[in-house]
């Protein structure tokens, strides 16, 4: 029996109505930016498995150290004791944050990250006496699957069965650089008629949105009056951190530094689960007290793995390297040269870079997770290149080490199906 038939007795996948969905897809074997299937096809990773396996998959400079770390300790509780990888990673890491972020706070994925970051937010205005429990964010902002993140989150096809249950939240549109103003307007408005307590934002692209980007002088303004206000500015750079933009993180972008930071996803180079929320000192100091109640009392019984921050610290090494900085301009490059070929064809719209990320919406109308979409999927599977559409809108956010041939080849692809759909 195949693994994809063997998948179907039990498992219940992510994001998936089975009973209209197709088989899952059983991989057995991945290396560099390529994944192989249990017949043996091989597909080009187009994004990175989710934006993780940034340095290719099994990278040897990675799996090496993390093997010698698993010799040497695997696990131990991060309430009451640490370790050097912990203290290690906090070291590096901080080197390359932006320079307003001093202390790091240990979780398990994205949804967490932003979790913890909102629950900073809210604790710090409570524990200053400030009553303050409203949150901001973007309109179609995407911050994760917990019950805080969903609350900010504004895609509804994620959200719907349980928005009775949400935190209160305001939203405001993302600011494109013709609407500047306007946002500006409506956030100055927001803020006499609510208590805000925090902003939590992805900083110029919205992942689940469809790699929608907005304006840098537009952020920057609206980072500018919230903390002029006492609002606190939490970065979502689950999906934006670590180069992907062409800067270590999206926020560089900006002059106004968000007062918290989330991360996950490429910080442990896809090959472990770990998340950091990063915050400021103003941040950590309002839960430094005599008072046991306000300190933050969030924990995960993984907090900090050993071997998750070994990744993280190979990862780091890795991003910092002269090689991979190369890489990344390589690939900025040859994207910058598709979208030149592309962007005059009929059925492209909006196409649009940063970093290493590039999209554009197919001209045709299509529903998220509809037949067309599937047929969409279907077609690029088909030629060997794991692209993942949302919708209409055709992204890739390739590993640094794909090589010029493979983006070739995920180029093509895309090609061909501009003139097939």
């Amino acid at each position: 029996m195949t693994l994809s038939n063997r998948d179907k007795k039990h498992l219940w996948h992510p994001l998936t109505q089975h009973k209209t969905s197709p088989d899952t897809l059983a991989i057995v074997k991945a290396k560099g930016a390529k994944l192989w299937d249990e017949n043996g096809k091989e597909y080009i990773d187009g994004i990175s498995s989710w934006y993780t396996a940034m340095y290719g998959h099994c990278n040897p400079y990675i799996t090496h150290k993390v093997a010698a770390q698993m010799q040497q300790l695997d696990q131990v509780v991060f309430s009451g004791f640490t370790h050097e990888p912990a203290i290690q990673l906090s070291e590096e890491l901080i080197k390359i944050l932006p320079a307003n972020q001093e202390k790091l706070f240990f979780s398990d994925n994205g949804s967490t990250a932003t979790e913890i970051g909102i629950k900073m937010a809210l604790q710090y205005h409570f524990n200053l006496g400030n009553d303050k429990r409203v949150m901001l964010a973007f309109e179609e902002g995407f911050h994760g699957d917990t019950f805080g993140a969903m609350s900010v989150s504004g895609l509804s096809v994620y959200n719907g069965a349980f928005e009775h249950h949400f935190l209160k939240v305001v939203r405001i549109p993302t600011p494109n650089g013709k609407n500047n103003t306007e946002v500006l307007q409506k956030l100055k408005q927001l803020i006499k008629e609510n208590a805000i307590a925090g902003f939590i934002y992805e900083p110029l692209v919205q992942g689940a949105a469809g790699m929608k980007m907005h304006d840098v002088d537009g952020l920057n303004a609206v980072l500018k009056v919230c903390q002029k206000n006492g609002i606190i500015t939490v970065a979502d750079e689950v999906m934006t951190g670590f180069g992907k933009t062409g800067k270590n993180f999206a926020s560089e972008y900006m002059d106004e530094q968000p007062d918290i930071m989330c991360m996950s996803k490429a910080l442990t180079a896809g090959l472990l689960p770990m998340a950091i929320t990063s915050c400021s000192q103003k941040i950590y100091d309002a839960f430094y007290s005599e008072d046991i109640a306000k300190g933050l009392f969030h924990g995960h019984t993984y907090t900090a793995n050993p071997l998750a921050c070994t990744a993280a610290l190979a990862g780091i090494e890795l991003l910092n390297s002269g090689e991979i900085q190369q890489n990344i301009q390589k690939v900025i490059q040859s994207h910058s040269e598709f979208l030149k070929e592309i962007k005059v064809h009929p059925k492209v719209r909006n196409p649009r870079q940063l970093g290493v990320i590039l999209a554009f919406e197919l001209n045709v109308e299509m529903e998220r997770y509809g037949n067309l979409r599937n047929k969409l999927f279907q077609h690029f599977m088909g030629d060997g290149v794991f692209l993942r559409p949302l919708g209409n809108t055709i992204y890739i956010l390739p590993p640094y080490v794909i090589s010029q041939e493979e983006l070739r080849k995920v180029y093509n692809s895309i090609c061909a199906a501009l003139d097939i759909f």
